[in-house]
């Protein structure tokens, strides 16, 4: 199957906690990072997920927030820390890639947010994704 969303990364599964209709799935990236996804009890049975299953994190990059430092404070669970890559601005738009552990990710965020960010090749980045975002697939 091909998709559109263009953050694919690997993983595997190391803890589910299943709720009352939502359950947390904690996700080890082959980069070594820990995600966790929130997604309906029904999708944690199709998907047969387990502690040890292998998956693959799915987030659309419009998902992928940008900070130039660790965030404290914040609700958000997922931050993964990486390096910009490349970065194509439009007028109103601007597209960043950036390297972490194992993968790559692509953000998509305002042009005047990677300006106020001074966001160039080589930027140190923390991407903020939060757990409703990620989305899971079995690989």
């Amino acid at each position: 199957m091909t998709l559109s969303i263009r953050n694919q990364l690997p993983g595997t599964v190391t803890a589910v906690t299943p709720g009352d209709a939502i359950a947390t799935v904690k996700v080890r990236l082959h980069g070594g990072q820990d995600l966790t996804a929130a997604i309906t009890l029904d999708a944690v049975e199709d998907l047969g997920l387990s502690q040890g299953s292998a998956v693959r994190a799915l987030v659309k990059s419009t998902e992928v927030s940008l900070a130039t430092a660790p965030v404290r404070g914040v609700s958000i669970r997922n931050q993964l820390p990486g390096t910009v890559t490349g970065l194509a601005t439009g007028a109103a738009m601007a597209t960043v890639r950036i390297a972490v552990e194992g993968g790559e990710l692509t953000s998509a965020i305002t042009a005047e947010s990677a300006t106020e960010l001074a966001l160039t090749t080589g930027t140190p980045v923390v991407a903020l994704i939060k757990s409703t975002e990620v989305s899971l697939a079995t690989a």
